[in-house]
């Protein structure tokens, strides 16, 4: 009986070994997870604060420049119609660049700029004119028109500051 007592106490001995290092196992883990879980949340808060931007020290941020603006002179054309009714089209346009170098190569081409507009202005009829999509399917030939005429160079946007038909 001796041994049978002896060995009921090496097995709880053994036992009671065993549970300590499988504790602290289980208890690292946790402690590990944790670090993880609270690791993976301050990227996340870093990302989500930052905007998602990968900002770097020795980078430099470039500015945008602003976008450069010319106005046109005011234009007024007759429609396509019938004689006995004639009707106008007056524009006020701006042209939107990026680039100051541009603006010195549209000057010296305005007349012909103004008259590829001319050209076209006047083929038009009132009724391509109606509503938003005769507006911008003029503003798209528009500008197709002047960065053919200012080419190489690209005219980044054609703005209407005043459409009146009459």
């Amino acid at each position: 009986m001796a041994n049978v007592a002896d060995a009921a106490t090496d097995v709880e001995v053994a036992g009671k070994d065993s549970a300590k290092p499988a504790g602290k196992k289980k208890k690292l883990m946790m402690i590990g997870g944790a670090i993880a879980v609270l690791a993976a949340a301050a990227g996340g808060g870093y990302f989500f604060l930052t905007g998602g931007e990968n900002a770097h020290e020795g980078e430099a941020v470039v500015a945008e420049k602003p976008p450069i603006f010319i106005d046109l002179p005011d234009m007024m054309v007759n429609l396509a119609v019938p004689a006995d009714r004639p009707q106008y089209l007056k524009l006020k346009i701006a042209l939107e660049v990026s680039d100051e170098r541009l603006v010195e190569r549209i000057n010296p081409m305005m007349p012909r700029v103004l008259d590829a507009f001319q050209v076209h202005l006047r083929e038009m009829r009132p009724a391509d004119l109606d509503g938003s999509a005769g507006l911008y399917r003029l503003k798209e030939e528009l500008l197709r028109r002047i960065n053919a005429a200012v080419y190489p160079g690209k005219v980044e946007a054609i703005l209407f500051k005043e459409v009146l038909v009459q």
